[in-house]
């Protein structure tokens, strides 16, 4: 199964307001509001402002399966003045090769979503929920637009991007490694570059997004080198309930071990696996952690930071060298105790933590090496809401003054 679309019909979408749209809401103060959905959890947020330069008026996250999200996206209106609303920008996984930046949605985009959730099977359908939910409780007459986490990772190189299988059933027919994450990814590498304007373009950095969902990506110079996620979220890190890694011999075996389906045992590897899985405790790191003495829980934590670790030196060679490392997500941004377990071990390659420093970090921007550390690690809390409204904007919805 193939996913392509030629350059020119996107930019057409992508260009489809109306200047009948855009005049009829020059004049008044009007926002964005931004869909950040997962498998297990959404992020709403309003955002005004022009370019890149986007500030937000409210954010609020609800956590759990089956959100009721007409019921959500109402009530979030209700908080504003929802006659200023101008565009609603979605996160969605996964887009294949066809959508390599952000795209207004039409059927055919819709139709392509639904296509790909057998690869993102967690996410696309979810995503496909908001979208449907949003026209119902905005209307349709207000543009909805798609960002993709697989955006940033189209122009991966080839060595980076394909399996070695033949063409014809390979990449031919779409196996091929897409990552995912990209907003979290291209946000903490946006803010590095703003943090860090001596190196060009941000130099060589490794972006590590932790939490439910985890994955690692070495950048160059802002060009993603290698992601460790691949043809699914599935590949890659340890994660809070998918597997990551794992010989594909595997699950054929397992389904015949186990009387069922190698399409229930992708669902069990998603699903039932991870730091939940190993643990037979929880997907959540902050419960793991506060059970030092439970022996499952912990090597379920040993796993998950041996994983990141391996990846992180395979990121090192990949990228000869590096000047930074940065944490993200939801463990990334509030563990140290795991940012020190997968850093640990590269302290030969003088990649050192200042602990007082590390420890501080908690759910804030944070440098967290010492001064003499081969490459700066820090912690960036990444903005992926604040991204979904850029390119809200960069699709030619109006814009307006930050508040």
């Amino acid at each position: 199964m193939q996913h392509r679309q030629g350059a020119g019909q996107e930019d057409d979408r992508s260009k489809s307001c109306t200047h009948d749209f855009l005049r009829r809401f020059e004049s008044i103060p009007v926002f964005v509001l931004t869909v950040n959905s997962g498998s297990t959890s959404v992020k709403l947020a309003a955002f005004q402002g022009a370019g890149a330069d986007v500030q937000a008026l409210r954010r609020e996250q609800h956590n759990g399966r089956g959100l009721d999200s007409h019921a959500l996206l109402g009530a979030f209106l209700r908080e504003l003045d929802a006659s200023q609303l101008v565009a609603v920008a979605h996160r969605v996984v996964h887009g294949g090769t066809r959508f390599a930046k952000p795209t207004l949605i039409d059927a055919s985009v819709v139709t392509a979503i639904r296509e790909l959730s057998e690869l993102a099977p967690l996410h696309n359908p979810v995503a496909l929920e908001w979208i449907a939910a949003a026209q119902a409780v905005c209307g349709r007459e207000v543009p909805q637009v798609a960002a993709f986490d697989t955006s940033f990772y189209t122009s991966l190189p080839r060595v980076a991007a394909e399996y070695a299988l033949p063409s014809t059933r390979g990449s031919e027919l779409g196996v091929r490694r897409y990552g995912f994450h990209g907003l979290a990814h291209q946000a903490m590498w946006q803010r590095w570059c703003a943090l860090h304007p001596k190196h060009p373009e941000g130099g060589r950095v490794v972006t590590l997004q932790l939490g439910g969902g985890s994955s690692a990506t070495a950048i160059e110079r802002g060009h993603p080198l290698d992601t460790s996620m691949g043809f699914s979220p599935l590949e890659g890190l340890v994660m809070g309930t998918r597997c990551g890694d794992l010989d594909p011999a595997a699950v054929t075996y397992l389904a015949s071990k186990q009387g069922i389906s190698p399409e229930r045992i992708v669902e069990w590897l998603n699903r039932e696996c991870g730091l939940k899985g190993v643990s037979g405790v929880s997907a959540e790191m902050r419960q793991l952690l506060a059970e030092p003495r439970a022996p499952a829980s912990q090597f379920a934590i040993d796993l998950y930071c041996y994983r990141a670790t391996k990846y992180l030196g395979a990121y090192l060679a990949v990228l000869r060298g590096c000047d930074g490392i940065v944490f993200g997500g939801g463990v990334g941004e509030h563990a140290p105790e795991v940012r020190a377990r997968i850093l640990a071990p590269l302290a030969w390659a003088g990649i050192e933590l200042e602990p007082q420093a590390n420890d501080n970090a908690l759910g804030i921007e944070a440098r967290i090496s010492r001064s003499g550390s081969m490459a700066e690690v820090w912690v960036i809390p990444n903005d992926e809401d604040g991204l979904l409204a850029q390119a809200a904007l960069a699709c030619g919805v109006p814009q307006a003054p930050a508040a």
